[in-house]
């Protein structure tokens, strides 16, 4: 049984879309960056605590644990604490390219393997009514970098250079490649499988 560390709707969704089947166990550990931690540094040893931490607990299922952060100007930007850092990211982001880090962590057996993906996310010119409106909306309070791509944000998002789900919050094809290596024969029960879901539904 693969187990998701993590509470997130959006990686839920993305998990149950790839028609890979899991158990949700979130991860009750801090989730802030070390002083002079880089982001990809940041992103995958969080990845692993959250996966660790389940991992004690579920010894024999197979545990992924998953962190994003975003990254403008060498700056790490995680979930805003409040409407006003929402709407500082928000400024920070605008007109602008920036990076969008994965880190996950597949612990089998009581091994973690550790892996990430870099997205690279353009956003056009923001004005101040679009802050404002936006961060009013709620969307971004529980997002990295105080944006989700596939909610109201998407007008504003251009051109993307990279794995769009890696954006949304979990590099599916990076996983799904992971199971299969890590899991070994076992991984076979991680073939896809069909969500009930036809074309257009």
């Amino acid at each position: 049984m693969l187990v998701l560390a993590s509470a997130s709707p959006r990686r839920q969704e993305l998990l149950r879309s790839a028609g890979i089947s899991f158990e949700v166990q979130p991860a009750d550990i801090p989730e802030n960056a070390l002083p002079g931690e880089a982001a990809k540094d940041c992103a995958e040893r969080l990845a692993r605590d959250k996966a660790l931490a389940v991992a004690r607990q579920r010894p024999h299922d197979f545990v992924l644990g998953a962190d994003t952060v975003v990254v403008v100007d060498g700056q790490l930007l995680g979930k805003p604490t409040d409407a006003a850092d929402a709407a500082r990211m928000l400024r920070l982001l605008s007109g602008r390219e920036h990076q969008v880090i994965t880190g996950v962590c597949l612990v089998v057996d009581g091994q973690p393997s550790v892996a990430s993906e870099t997205t690279v996310v353009t956003v056009s010119e923001l004005t101040d009514k679009d802050i404002a409106d936006y961060v009013a909306s709620g969307e971004p309070m529980d997002k990295a970098g105080a944006y989700a791509i596939q909610g109201i944000a998407s007008r504003w998002i251009p051109r993307i250079e990279g794995d769009y789900c890696n954006v949304v919050g979990l590099p599916v094809a990076l996983v799904f490649r992971m199971l299969r290596e890590h899991a070994g024969e076992v991984g076979s029960q991680f073939s896809v499988r069909s969500s009930q879901k036809t074309r257009g539904s």
